[in-house]
């Protein structure tokens, strides 16, 4: 079934943090849309803010486009400066830990797209953190088992 929105109009249930008093706002278009394989969304980020923790997912492809503003992409340990018309591509398979920060004076729109892949695993490098999306479990790696193996033999 075909359906049309218009992102003006936005369902109030799709949009996280809908009278955006944080940071951040997001419109969940995929999700409001109905979409399975990809998600959609376009992220406003105030100055001062930042789009998500740094992270990094291990199954997940991302396109970004940057619609509006200029900030920093945060990007494997790098800054590198981005304005409106660019755009980012984070392929599937590659753990590229990734977060844009508004450095700048003006709302920073993003347009963000990719898979929504079943067993996709994000880690937060700054926090030590492993997050298994799809079983909703949070690990800390400085608890992680030192010398476990899967050998039933050892």
């Amino acid at each position: 079934m075909k359906k049309i929105l218009n992102i003006d109009n936005m369902p109030r249930e799709h949009i996280d943090d809908p009278d955006f008093q944080s940071k951040m706002q997001t419109l969940l278009i995929g999700n409001a849309l109905g979409c399975e394989k990809i998600y959609v969304n376009i992220d406003y980020v105030k100055p001062g803010g930042k789009s998500v923790k740094y992270h990094s997912h291990s199954k997940q492809e991302e396109f970004f486009l940057i619609m509006q503003g200029s900030g920093l992409l945060r990007m494997n340990g790098e800054e590198v400066s981005i304005k409106t018309g660019d755009v980012i591509s984070k392929p599937a398979g590659q753990e590229i830990a990734h977060q844009f920060i508004n450095n700048g004076s003006e709302i920073l729109q993003i347009l963000d797209a990719g898979t929504r892949e079943k067993d996709d695993i994000a880690t937060y490098p700054d926090e030590n953190v492993v997050f298994i999306r799809n079983k909703g479990l949070v690990f800390d790696i400085k608890d992680c088992m030192k010398g476990w193996t899967s050998d039933p033999n050892s």
